[in-house]
Parts: structure tokens; C-alpha cells; sequence
């Protein structure tokens, strides 16, 4: 009789043993000559050193698709343990399975090629309207880099611009008063990796959230770093931005260059990146449009009513200028 302690790395435990231990409990059926005790995030097993080895190896097997799937049903357990293929959704497409374990997929044409894009180069600029899909697709990919230990973290970040309101004084500490700016991030953090995980994550800066001020000095190596709402930027946070890129690191920066809330008269660094960085090797640049919006089919219509109403305004001091 041996003794061993197998520790659950990479995935919640909570997930891992199901609703009032509904999977330990099956586990421990499926082995009924081991003695397993589960505690927080390690599992200490006794018994025959064969069947021990057996268990542990399934154990492994299991944790692995969990961390995949963010779900672990009992079939599936049932499956790995009785050495069979476990029946899961799949299909090529997937970036990485949410919280509830529903396959994330690029759902347009130019969210595919924004998937392509990150594949082929360490560089990507996502530009389109609200609801296109171009902060999450990003927050997907950089997830799955990290499950896959292509990376060994993610920073996030995005320039404190109020959109067109005064928020004033906010309280509490340095976190405090940047988390407003960067809520959506958190958003789609907490889509796609389980709440004690992501916790965990970021007290130990696995995955960093920081306003852009806080880039400058910074080079940033073996991560994917994704700059949000770059159309607010200065040109030179911008350049600061792009040249903290270090070794083994990806680049995602996303824009919409209709919501730009910086003061007269400062100009958007994204406006001239793109102009000065198009056809640059390395970097690659996906416009997304109106097409792949993919929240409420009002927020195309809303889109749509404002691009027209631009067009019009447009066209009317031409005509005026002419005149």
C-alpha cells in the first residue's frame, strides 16, 4: 500500500468536483479499492501502487479536459476512466469553451480571419464597429494561448478616456479607480474562465489588467498583450504601446473608429498607426464591419442609423462648402 498526493493545477476544483461532490463520489465508486480523499485542491489516495498509477493517470486526463471544456459531466468521467473517447463538442473552429462549457467560435467571415491573423502574426489590429465581435475574439484567443502554455500570461489594457461624461472623483485605491475603464475586459474574462481560476490568475499576475499609462518602461515578453479602445490613444501612447513588445509575444490591438472620445485637439493614434504600419511584415490588419455585429440585431440598426446620419452631415457641409 502506497500513498499519493496529486494536486489540481489548472482548473477550479469546485468545477472538477461537481455539485455537492457529485463527481468525486463517482470517481471514488469507479475505484472502490483505493481510499481517496479530496481537500481543496489536492486529492491524496491510497492504495495498490498498479491501480494507483491507473487512477492517477485518468485523474490527469481528466483535469486536462476540464481545463479544456470548463465542464466536466459524469458521462465523460465515466468514459475516460472505462478508457473511451469522451463525446464532446468539438469541431475545428472553437477558440475556447465558456464558463458553461458552450464552444466560443468565430461566428463572421472577418472574426475567422481575425483568428487566422493571430496564427500567422505576432502582430493584429481589429478594427470595427460596437458588437463586432473584435474584444472578445482577442480575449478568446489570448485564454486558449494561455491554456495551451503558448504563453505564460496576459496583459490587458486600455486608456482611461471617459466616453463623453466627467466621472469625477472616484474612490479607493489605484484598482479601484481604474476598474470602471476596464470592466468589459473583466467581462469576457469571466465568459470564459471560472471565477476561483480567474481569481487566482490575477493575484498572481498571470493575467494583468493595467490602464495604458502604466505600459511605459515595460517590455512585455512570453505573453499576449491586448490593447482595447486603441482609437483613444495619443499617437505617441500608441508607439509607446507597440514597442513594449518583447520575445514570444503576440500583439492584439482593437479599435472603433467611430467612437473616438478623446479632447479637441488631440488626434487618435490608431487613425495614423494604421496609415503609417499598413503593409508592414508581421503586422496584420482586420477591418471588421457592420456584418459581423453579433449582439442584438437593434445594435446593427443603431450602427447603421448613425453611419447614415454621418454620411448626410458629410455631405451637407460639402455642399455648403461649395456653395
Amino acid at each position: 500500500m502506497i500513498e499519493k498526493l496529486i494536486v489540481l493545477e489548472d482548473i477550479d476544483p469546485v468545477m472538477f468536483y461537481g455539485v455537492n461532490n457529485t463527481n468525486m463520489q463517482l470517481i471514488k465508486a469507479l475505484y472502490p479499492k483505493l481510499r481517496i480523499v479530496a481537500r481543496g485542491n489536492v486529492i491524496k489516495v491510497l492504495g495498490d501502487e498498479l491501480e494507483l498509477c491507473a487512477f492517477e493517470e485518468n485523474i490527469t486526463k481528466l483535469e486536462k479536459y476540464c481545463a479544456e471544456y470548463n465542464s466536466l459531466k459524469e458521462e465523460v468521467i465515466i468514459d475516460i476512466i472505462k478508457g473511451n473517447a469522451p463525446q464532446a463538442e468539438r469541431s475545428g473552429d472553437v477558440i475556447v469553451f465558456s464558463v458553461t462549457g458552450k464552444p466560443i467560435i468565430p461566428r463572421s467571415d472577418n472574426q475567422h480571419r481575425l483568428v487566422e491573423a493571430f496564427r500567422t502574426h505576432d502582430m493584429v489590429f481589429a478594427i470595427g464597429p460596437a458588437g463586432s465581435g473584435k474584444t472578445y475574439t482577442a480575449i478568446a484567443l489570448a485564454v486558449r494561448a494561455l491554456k495551451n502554455k503558448e504563453v505564460k500570461r496576459i496583459i490587458l489594457s486600455r486608456p482611461a478616456v471617459e466616453a463623453g461624461e466627467k466621472l469625477g472623483f472616484l474612490p479607493g485605491d489605484m484598482r479601484d479607480k481604474i476598474d470602471p475603464y476596464l470592466q468589459p475586459l473583466y467581462d469576457a474574462l469571466q465568459d470564459m474562465i471560472p471565477a476561483a481560476k480567474l481569481q487566482e490568475y490575477m493575484d498572481q499576475n498571470v493575467i494583468q489588467i493595467a490602464p495604458l499609462a502604466f505600459m511605459r518602461g515595460r517590455t512585455l515578453n512570453d505573453a499576449v498583450v491586448i490593447l482595447d479602445e486603441a482609437q483613444n490613444t495619443t499617437p505617441a501612447q500608441l508607439k509607446m504601446f507597440l514597442t513594449r513588445m518583447g520575445m514570444n509575444t503576440k500583439m492584439i490591438v482593437t479599435g472603433d473608429m467611430t467612437q473616438i472620445d478623446l479632447p479637441s485637439p488631440q488626434h487618435s493614434g490608431l487613425v495614423q498607426a494604421l496609415h503609417i504600419l499598413r503593409g508592414v511584415k508581421g503586422i496584420s490588419i482586420i477591418e471588421l464591419t457592420q456584418k459581423d455585429i453579433v449582439r442584438h440585431q437593434l445594435v446593427t440598426r443603431i450602427v447603421d442609423a448613425y453611419d447614415r446620419y454621418e454620411k448626410q452631415k458629410k455631405q451637407e457641409h460639402s455642399s455648403k462648402g461649395q456653395e
